[in-house]
């Protein structure tokens, strides 16, 4: 996906008439570089130059560096991670009946590769930041507590019952459930990234470790 398709998914249509060019280009550019090397050892005068554009105009559009930041990720919160967390998530994967929590495990997976595989840059810059950033860690909890929490907590209380998961805190296993999936993802995608890799196997291979660690007869 390139970067003005990025855009045109982060900014609502009225938002991206409003952008001059040079704008368009600053954010473009913001993107490809807070991706590639972070926030904290990214320069605006390398925006700047990436976007072809004197380092003084990204200060008239942005005051600050942390702002430019805010304006890549905030919309990422809002637009695409909370919509998608509503939405399509939701449905996709928490509105399905499944045989076994390793069923559940094997959708919940294949959909978030899915999503990163879509928006590699700005997964970047989400796992890059929101460990540095109050206030985006903030929104993206917020956004997982009030929507999502609730049904994947069902989710583990009903194979709980049903005697597949050990008798511990639904917290902890949604905890070690969530920290296991994220560090896959990101280990395949961004750090790895090797398409020779046989994905199935390497689901196959996470569910088995999380099912070795959390499942009742484990």
């Amino acid at each position: 996906m390139s970067n003005d398709d990025l855009l045109k998914q982060l900014l609502p249509e009225n938002e991206q008439s409003k952008l001059t060019d040079k704008q368009r280009k600053i954010l473009e550019s913001a993107i490809e570089v807070f991706a590639e090397k972070g926030f904290a050892a990214t320069s605006t005068n390398e925006i700047a130059k990436r976007a072809g554009v004197a380092e003084g105009t990204i200060f008239r559009h942005y005051k600050t560096k942390k702002e430019l930041l805010a304006a890549v990720v905030t919309p990422l919160l809002s637009k695409m991670v909370a919509p998608f967390l509503l939405k399509d998530f939701k449905r996709d994967v928490f509105e399905k009946e499944y045989a076994s929590y390793s069923d559940f495990l094997r959708k919940l997976i294949e959909n978030r590769l899915k999503f990163a595989r879509s928006h590699v840059q700005l997964l970047k810059i989400l796992v890059q930041e929101i460990a540095f950033q109050p206030e985006f860690k903030a929104a993206y909890i917020e956004i997982f507590q009030e929507n999502i929490f609730p049904l994947f907590k069902s989710v583990v209380t009903y194979f709980k019952e049903k005697g597949e998961l050990k008798d511990i805190p639904e917290e902890t296993i949604i905890r070690l459930t969530i920290s296991t999936i994220v560090s896959t993802i990101v280990t395949r995608i961004i750090i790895l990234n090797d398409q020779s890799l046989d994905e199935e196997e390497y689901v196959n291979e996470t569910i088995h470790f999380m099912m070795n660690g959390l499942g009742s007869k484990s």
